[in-house]
C-alpha cells in the first residue's frame, strides 16, 4: 500500500448507514461493499487503507461468522490493512475475539459520526507513521538517524537533544553505561552534522594499547619508530572532512591527554617523527561510561580536557530506566534474528515479556540483544520461554515512598506496556488494563504518553 493511500472500505449491508457512514467519509476515496465475496474484491483490486467491517453480514446477519470470515480473508489479501469491526452494543466479546485476529480497534453502534471519525483518522495516522518508520529504515545512512528503537521519553529526549545539537560544532560528551547505545547517538550526530559527506571514524581508546594509541590517532612518519616501514595517516586524518568518535575517553592515557587537548584547541596534528603540521577539520565526539570528574580528582583525567570536550553532555539512560523500550526493542531483534534463522518461531511467552521487563539489564541493550539471539537459535518451541533468555530472577525496586508519584508511575508503566504488547492498538490495551477505551485516552493525554 502506498503511503498516500487515502483509500477507505465500508462493508454493511444496511444501504441507509451505507450512506450516512460514506457521507460522514466524503474525504476519503470511499469503496462500498455489502457481502464477503464484494468486500474481498474491492481488498483485491484497490488495496484500501482502512476498512470499517460490520460484522453481522448476510446471509447470517444474525451472528459473526461471516463477518470474522471476511476479517480473516481481508488480512490474508493485504496483513497491513487497519480494519476496523462494528459491532451491536451487546457484542463486546465478538469485537474482542476480532482484534485477536488482528482487527485494529472496533465500534459499537450506534453509529456516531465524531467517534467514528476520530477511529478512522488515527487508524490512517498510524498506517503514514508505519510507513514513515520503514522507509527511514531502510534509507541511507547518510540521509537519516537510523538505528534508535524507543517509544520512551527518555530517549525521545536524547534523540532530540541529538538532532538539536547535530547541526552545531560544538563537541558532544555522550555519557552513559556500557550497552546503551552511545555509538549510535555518534553516528546519529555524524549524519545530521554538517560534515556527514566525510567519514565516521571511530576508535575505542580502551582497546588499544597504550603505546600504540598516538599512532593509531596521529599517524607516523616512514621509520618514526622500528616497523614503521611507510608513511601511515592517523584516525584523524582520515576522519579530516567528518566526525572521529573517541570511545571510552576515560580510559586515554594521561601522557596523550595533553597532545589530544592541543589538537581540539588548534585543530592541528603532527605525525609522529614529524614537525610538519596538519590543518584537520573534523568534528569530535567523545564517550564514556566512567565518571570523569571522579578520575579529575584521583588526577587520572585533565580537568581543561574534560571542558574542552563535553561542551554538551548527553546523558544516555540505562535500559531499565526507559518506559517500554525492553519490549519494543525485544520484538525488533527477535523478528530480526528469528527471520535469519528460517522464521521457525512465533515469539515470546508471556512468562518471556514478564521476566524481560522486570529484569534490571546490566549489560543494557546489547545484552538484550544477545540473550534473545541466542533464544532463538537454541529454542526447541514456538515460544521464546524465560528459561530460554536464562531470565529467572528479577531484582527489587528502589522503593519510592511518595504515593502521587508511585500511581503516575505504575499508572505510566501499565499503560505502556499493554500498548507495546498489542502493538499500539488502544482497543484491547484498554481490554488489558480492564478500563473503557475513553478512560484509556483520558489517561494517555493525562500522563502525556506517546505512542
Amino acid at each position: 500500500m502506498s503511503i498516500k493511500n487515502n483509500k477507505l472500505l465500508i462493508v454493511e449491508d444496511d444501504p441507509g448507514l451505507q450512506s450516512q457512514i460514506r457521507w460522514c467519509f466524503e474525504d476519503y476515496d470511499v469503496l462500498l461493499a455489502e457481502d464477503r465475496e464484494s468486500a474481498l474484491e474491492q481488498v483485491r483490486q484497490h488495496k484500501p487503507a482502512v476498512v470499517t467491517l460490520d460484522l453481522g453480514l448476510p446471509p447470517e446477519t444474525d451472528n459473526t461468522s461471516e463477518g470474522m470470515a471476511t476479517l480473516k480473508g481481508i488480512l490474508e489479501i493485504e496483513p497491513n490493512t487497519k480494519v476496523i469491526v462494528v459491532t451491536g452494543q451487546d457484542e463486546k466479546e465478538n469485537a474482542v475475539k476480532a482484534v485477536g485476529l488482528g482487527a485494529y480497534d472496533f465500534y459499537s453502534k450506534p453509529f456516531q459520526p465524531e467517534i467514528m471519525s476520530l477511529i478512522v483518522g488515527r487508524a490512517f495516522r498510524l498506517l503514514e507513521l508505519e510507513h514513515e518508520n520503514k522507509r527511514l529504515h531502510n534509507s541511507s545512512s547518510h540521509e537519516h538517524f537510523n538505528g534508535v528503537i524507543a517509544c520512551s521519553s527518555q530517549m525521545q529526549s536524547v534523540c532530540k537533544a541529538v538532532e538539536k545539537v547535530a547541526p552545531s560544532d560544538a563537541t558532544v560528551l555522550l555519557l552513559g553505561e556500557s550497552g546503551t547505545g552511545k555509538e549510535i547517538c555518534a553516528r546519529g550526530l555524524h549524519v545530521k552534522g554538517r560534515n556527514n559527506k566525510g567519514n565516521f571514524v571511530a576508535i575505542n581508546c580502551a582497546a588499544i594499547p597504550d603505546n600504540l594509541l598516538e599512532s593509531e590517532l596521529f599517524g607516523y612518519e616512514k621509520g618514526a619508530f622500528t616497523g614503521a616501514v611507510k608513511q601511515t595517516k592517523g584516525k584523524i586524518e582520515h576522519a579530516d572532512g567528518g566526525t572521529l568518535f573517541l570511545d571510552e575517553m576515560g580510559d586515554l592515557p594521561i601522557a596523550l591527554q595533553a597532545k589530544l587537548l592541543r589538537f581540539l584547541q588548534e585543530r592541528v596534528i603532527e605525525r609522529i617523527g614529524s614537525h610538519t603540521p596538519i590543518p584537520v577539520n573534523v568534528r569530535i565526539v567523545c564517550a564514556t561510561h566512567q565518571n570523569l570528574r571522579e578520575k579529575i580528582e584521583k588526577g587520572e583525567f585533565r580537568e581543561d580536557l574534560f571542558y574542552r570536550i563535553s561542551e554538551i553532555p548527553i546523558e544516555i539512560p540505562p535500559l531499565r530506566d526507559r518506559e517500554g523500550d525492553v519490549v519494543l526493542l525485544a520484538k525488533y531483534f527477535f523478528n530480526e534474528f528469528n527471520e535469519h534463522h528460517g522464521g521457525k518461531l512465533k515469539g515470546f511467552s508471556k512468562d518471556a515479556l514478564s521476566s524481560m521487563e522486570s529484569y534490571a539489564w546490566p549489560g543494557n541493550v546489547r545484552e538484550l540483544q544477545n540473550r534473545i539471539k541466542r533464544a532463538v537459535i537454541m529454542s526447541d518451541e514456538k515460544y521464546i520461554t524465560a528459561a530460554d533468555l536464562e531470565l529467572d530472577t528479577a531484582p527489587a525496586e528502589r522503593m519510592n515512598y511518595n504515593l502521587k508519584d508511585i500511581r503516575e508511575k505504575v499508572e505510566r508503566q501499565a499503560i505502556i506496556r499493554a500498548i507495546s504488547h498489542v502493538n499500539g492498538k488502544i482497543a484491547p490495551a484498554a481490554e488489558l488494563l480492564g478500563v473503557s477505551r475513553p478512560t484509556l485516552y483520558d489517561l494517555i493525554n493525562k500522563l502525556n504518553i506517546k505512542y
